[in-house]
């Protein structure tokens, strides 16, 4: 898949989902939150593509449709979807892969500081509190997909890899299922 084939991909995503909360109910916002902030990714990632910045138009894509996964994981969102980040061929040009290096170990950086500054926020006897781990795993499990591309050289999906697992945990404290005990500015709050 193209950078260009996976910025439609998270447009198509989002003229099909829907929210999927009443209105007058407190997870509205929530929800509604969700979608700004997908839409808000694909808007930039359309933006850094059309000039050119297609390292952060990938991440900005990879973010998008991590929001709306979680969202959806949730139900908060319908219809159900899971876009894992697979492959793609971003085509980086020799001139910014510099950027693309620097990115990825920030997001990296980012990522771990971010995982340890937050701690489950429901009662453990909540199912939300199951969900808050939930969470915290697909985020744990994309961190180290993303650990490994850096390893094996590969930094498109690294970055790819740990924007989208970043997502799943910025989406998390948004929905409350977590509190940040670490450095606020970690997350969109």
């Amino acid at each position: 898949m193209t950078l260009e084939e996976y910025g439609i991909l998270l447009e198509g995503a989002l003229a099909r989902v829907r929210v999927a909360v009443p209105e007058e109910r407190p997870l509205f916002r929530v929800a509604a939150e969700v979608m700004e902030m997908a839409a808000a990714y694909q808007s930039d990632g359309v933006t850094f593509l059309e000039a050119g910045d297609r390292v952060n138009a990938l991440a900005a894509f990879a973010y998008g449709l991590g929001w709306l996964d979680a969202g959806s994981s949730l139900g908060l969102l319908e219809p159900y979807a899971v876009h894992l980040p697979e492959t793609v061929d971003a085509c980086i040009p020799p001139s910014q892969t510099g950027r693309l290096d620097e990115k990825t170990r920030r997001y990296r950086r980012m990522l771990d500081s971010a995982l340890a500054g937050v701690k489950e926020a429901p009662d453990v006897s909540s199912p939300l509190h199951a969900a808050a781990r939930e969470f915290r795993s697909v985020a744990q499990r994309w961190y180290e997909a993303g650990e490994d591309g850096l390893d094996a050289g590969d930094l498109t999906a690294a970055l790819l890899r740990l924007s989208y697992g970043y997502a799943w945990l910025d989406a998390g404290i948004r929905a409350g299922l977590f509190r940040v005990t670490g450095s606020r500015d970690l997350f969109t709050v």
